[in-house]
């Protein structure tokens, strides 16, 4: 096997540029940080939280490529455009997860016309 594989799906936005969706090496898959956008329609919700719910619902795409789920999420990267949304956002992301919670670096990001971007390490075939 190679120190590492490319994963690709069309349930998640295409690259906007020279990466992948996601790279698998050994038992370790990372993300790139996906937006809000939905893969079928291209369109972006207003709210943090269905943005957060849309950017997971992607990751969550990639993931299945390998047989992963959110639950095998060691860490997320969490950019949010304005902090001050920051428990919509928590309250929205809080739906995907169950204990234990994934660790989590929530930062404040200048974004392009997007409110989250979320990127994550998952370990599969555990």
């Amino acid at each position: 096997m190679s120190p590492k594989e490319a994963l690709h799906t069309t349930d998640a936005p295409q690259p906007a540029g020279p990466y992948s969706q996601a790279i698998v090496s050994g038992d370790l898959l990372f993300t790139a940080g996906f937006g809000p956008q939905d893969p079928a329609t291209g369109e972006v919700s207003d709210s943090v939280a269905e943005q957060t719910r849309q950017v997971l619902r992607n990751i969550q795409a990639v993931l299945a490529e390998r047989g992963a789920s959110l639950d095998d999420a060691l860490k997320t990267t969490v950019h949010l455009a304005d902090l001050a949304d920051f428990q919509e956002f928590n309250a929205a992301y809080r739906e995907f997860f169950s204990e234990p919670f994934p660790v989590r670096t929530t930062v404040g990001s200048q974004l392009a016309n997007i409110k989250v971007e979320i990127d994550l390490v998952a370990r599969i075939g555990a």
